[in-house]
């Protein structure tokens, strides 16, 4: 169960879901993993309060395991203000 923030920093207790950002992984048991056997599988949950969820995400790293990686920024679009501005018809215009 998941209990406080995935960000080790953080660790702010979970309350309510109503912000954040929950991340589910399918995890191999650990017995199991790396023998090539077919072992029982689980899903791990975490969870990013919402400041968390803004700067980072949680990552599945085969070799490191889980690991805490920063967001990308989002490219923003940007509109020249000619495109902004309300054109007013050339023919009521006279």
């Amino acid at each position: 169960m998941v209990n406080n923030c995935a960000n080790p920093e953080c660790a702010k207790p979970l309350h309510y879901l109503r912000e954040g950002r929950i991340f589910v992984f399918d995890m191999q048991d650990s017995k199991t993993a790396g023998t090539g056997a077919k072992g029982s599988r689980r899903l791990e949950h975490f969870w990013l309060c919402g400041p968390c969820s803004i700067q980072f995400q949680v990552e599945r790293d085969k070799e490191a395991g889980i690991r805490l990686v920063p967001r990308r920024p989002v490219r923003m679009r940007v509109v020249p203000d000619s495109v902004l501005e309300p054109k007013t018809p050339t023919a009521l215009a006279s």
